[in-house]
C-alpha cells in the first residue's frame, strides 16, 4: 500500500510541459505517451497488482483450490464407498435369497421325511393293532373252546346224572355198577345218535 500511495503522490503533482522539462527525446514517450498512460505509474500499478496477485494467490486460492481438490476426493471416496455398499448390499441379498431357498428345500425335505415317517408309523400301528386284534380273538375262541368243552362235560355228567336217576326210577331198583355202566354206555350211544 505503501508503494501505490507513492506513485499516487508523485503522479498528483502538476505535470507542466515546458521545454525545458522536455528533455526526453519524443519517442520515449512513444505508444505509451500517446494513448495517455504515465509508464512510471504502470509500471508501479503492474508491480502492486503482481503482489496483490501474488498475496491473493498464496493466501487464498491455493488453500482453497486444496481444500476443493480434498472435498473433491472425499466426495469421490463417498461415492466409491456408496457404490461398494450398494454392490455388498446386492450380494448380500443375493446370498440371503439363496439360503432362504435352501431353508426352503431343507424345510420342504423335513416335513416330507416327516410325512413319509407318520405314514410308516400309521402302517406299522395298524399291523400291530390288527396283530393284537387277531390275537385276542383266538384267545377269545380258545377261551370258548374251553368252556364249550367244560360246559359239555358238565352237561354229560349232568346227563349221566338224569338219566341214572330215571333209570332207577324205571326200574325201581337200583343196578350194581357193571350194569350201570353198559346202561349208561347205551344211553349215551344212543343220545349221541340223537344229537
Amino acid at each position: 500500500m505503501f508503494l501505490i500511495e507513492n506513485v499516487y503522490a508523485t503522479s498528483e503533482e502538476p505535470i507542466v510541459a515546458t521545454a525545458e522539462h522536455t528533455t526526453q527525446p519524443a519517442g520515449d514517450e512513444g505508444v505509451a505517451a500517446s494513448l495517455g498512460i504515465n509508464a512510471q505509474l504502470f509500471g508501479f500499478q503492474l508491480l502492486n497488482f503482481a503482489i496483490v496477485a501474488g498475496i491473493v494467490w498464496f493466501l487464498i486460492l491455493k488453500p482453497l483450490t486444496k481444500t476443493m481438490e480434498e472435498r473433491k476426493k472425499l466426495i469421490d471416496d463417498s461415492i466409491d464407498n456408496a457404490k461398494a455398499v450398494e454392490t455388498n448390499l446386492q450380494m448380500s441379498e443375493v446370498k440371503f435369497q439363496e439360503k432362504l431357498d435352501e431353508a426352503k428345500v431343507e424345510a420342504n425335505k423335513i416335513i416330507e421325511k416327516s410325512h413319509t415317517e407318520a405314514e410308516k408309523l400309521s402302517v406299522d400301528m395298524k399291523e400291530k393293532a390288527k396283530k393284537e386284534i387277531e390275537m385276542l380273538i383266538d384267545q377269545a375262541k380258545r377261551n370258548i373252546q374251553t368252556e364249550k368243552e367244560n360246559m359239555m362235560s358238565e352237561i354229560k355228567k349232568e346227563t349221566v346224572n338224569l338219566i341214572i336217576a330215571a333209570v332207577e326210577k324205571i326200574m325201581n331198583e337200583k343196578l350194581d355198577d357193571k350194569k350201570d355202566v353198559a346202561l349208561i354206555e347205551e344211553t349215551l350211544r344212543s343220545f349221541r345218535s340223537v344229537s
